[in-house]
This record gives structure tokens, C-alpha cells and sequence, in this order.
């Protein structure tokens, strides 16, 4: 049996959150205060490797292998052409990012379930009804046995999602990996009045996926993390106040 005492929160608890939520909201009220009438400001531009909790990307990687050279020729096997190769190859070079989502998801159930019983014993004479009289006969039963049970179920379900997104954005490698592939970062600002747009890719990337132009299709990029939002007054009015956010979070109806 669960223990139902285990299940509701500690007043204790409740209190400390609602101070936390609190003090949060008083803080992030006052950088609201602030920035009245100031158009929000970009970030920094920094290194990403030197942001707190970044940590490099390990993956499994094969064994090295050697360049190996043919006598007499200036081609050396594995390379991808006999010119300097101007596409993004290590650490600090730069890359084009051609973001490209277009999802289009459709989905629709539909279950329908029902079950009727009914049980009748059919005996009508229980115990020589018949021979006794009144007020006897209103206390015994009409029958020995009679059941009667209906259930129904209905459930119905449909999902239509379409997200469609078509943009660039210019990213950095950050690091190489020992089999070649390039872990990229990309972060673009845009300010608009007093509205900030930002976009977000990193990910793996193979060399032999980039183009010649040096760019490369968001869909061939391994482990993609793209963000796409904003800051400023119009995402500020479209998110709930904090209180109604910690009650949605405390209250348990």
C-alpha cells in the first residue's frame, strides 16, 4: 500500500519554495526595472570552450592510421584534393550552417469499446412464495439470482504538427576529434527595436559532408542542438507572470 503521507509535500517545504520563487521574482523584477526603456543588449561575444560546464565531446573513434605516400607522386593517399582545400578543417575555422527544417507529423485514433451483461436465476418461486401470505411475501425475493452490468469506453486521439524553418547561420569549429570530424558553434543575434532574435546550432559535422562553398545542410549534422527564440518585451508578455508559474507548480488541481 502506498504511503500516503510520503506523497504530500512538507509545509516546510512549500514555505521555502514559495520564498525561493519569491526572492527569484524580486530579483528578476528589479533587471526588469532596470531596462526600462533600454533596448535589450547582446551577448558578448567569447569563446565557447571557455563558457562554465562546457565540457569536450568524446565519442568512439577507430584507430589511427598513418598517411601513407606512393613513390614518385605528390598525391598522398587519403587526401580529399592535390590543391589547399579552403573548407573548414580545424579548430577557429568558420562554416555556414544551412538550417532547414521542414516536419510535418499527422497522427489520428479512434477506439470504441462496449460490453452489456445481464444474469437472471428464471427461478420465480423462492421458497413457496406462494403459499405464504402477506406481509411475508413482500420481504422474500422474486428471484434467487439477478445481475445486471453495462461498460463502454470511447477514447479518440489526433496529433497535426507542421513546424517549417529555413534560415543560415555561420558557425566555429571547436574542436576536432581524432577521426577527423569537427564539433561546431554558431550563435547569431539580431536586434530588432527592442526585440532580440536568436539562433543556435552546434552538432558533428564529417568534413566530406561540406560543400564546396563550405557549407553544410543542418540534416547532416550529427547530434544537432538547434535553438531558435527570443528576448525583449514581446516574449516578456507572452510568458505567464512567476506567480502563476510556482502555482502551477504547487497546486495540485
Amino acid at each position: 500500500m502506498t504511503n500516503i503521507k510520503s506523497t504530500i509535500p512538507h509545509p516546510f517545504s512549500i514555505v521555502a519554495t514559495v520564498l525561493l520563487a519569491a526572492l527569484t521574482g524580486a530579483c528578476s523584477a528589479i533587471d526588469r526595472l532596470s531596462s526600462i526603456g533600454e533596448k535589450p543588449k547582446l551577448a558578448a561575444i567569447d569563446n565557447p570552450t571557455a563558457k562554465p560546464g562546457y565540457k569536450p565531446v568524446q565519442m568512439p573513434m577507430p584507430m589511427p592510421q598513418s598517411a601513407t605516400y606512393n613513390p614518385n607522386s605528390l598525391w598522398r593517399n587519403g587526401s580529399r584534393a592535390f590543391f589547399k582545400d579552403q573548407r573548414a578543417q580545424q579548430v577557429g575555422d568558420i562554416l555556414t550552417v544551412m538550417v532547414k527544417i521542414t516536419d510535418n507529423a499527422k497522427y489520428e485514433n479512434n477506439t470504441l469499446r462496449s460490453r452489456s451483461n445481464k444474469e437472471d436465476s428464471g427461478v420465480t418461486d423462492f421458497i413457496g412464495k406462494k403459499l405464504l401470505k402477506d406481509p411475508a411475501t413482500s420481504i422474500l425475493p422474486g428471484r434467487i439470482l439477478t445481475a445486471d452490468s453495462t461498460a463502454s469506453s470511447e477514447g479518440k486521439g489526433s496529433v497535426d504538427r507542421k513546424e517549417e524553418m529555413q534560415t543560415s547561420v555561420a558557425a566555429v569549429v571547436t574542436q576536432v576529434l581524432p577521426n577527423g570530424n569537427l564539433v561546431i558553434e554558431g550563435k547569431q543575434e539580431v536586434r530588432v527595436n527592442f526585440e532580440v532574435r536568436e539562433l543556435i546550432v552546434a552538432g558533428i559535422v564529417r568534413p566530406e559532408d561540406i560543400q564546396s562553398d563550405n557549407t553544410i545542410e543542418s540534416t547532416k549534422i550529427a547530434e544537432a542542438r538547434i535553438a531558435y527564440g527570443g528576448r525583449g518585451q514581446i516574449s516578456d508578455v507572452q510568458q505567464p507572470r512567476y506567480g502563476q508559474q510556482l502555482m502551477d507548480v504547487v497546486l495540485p488541481f
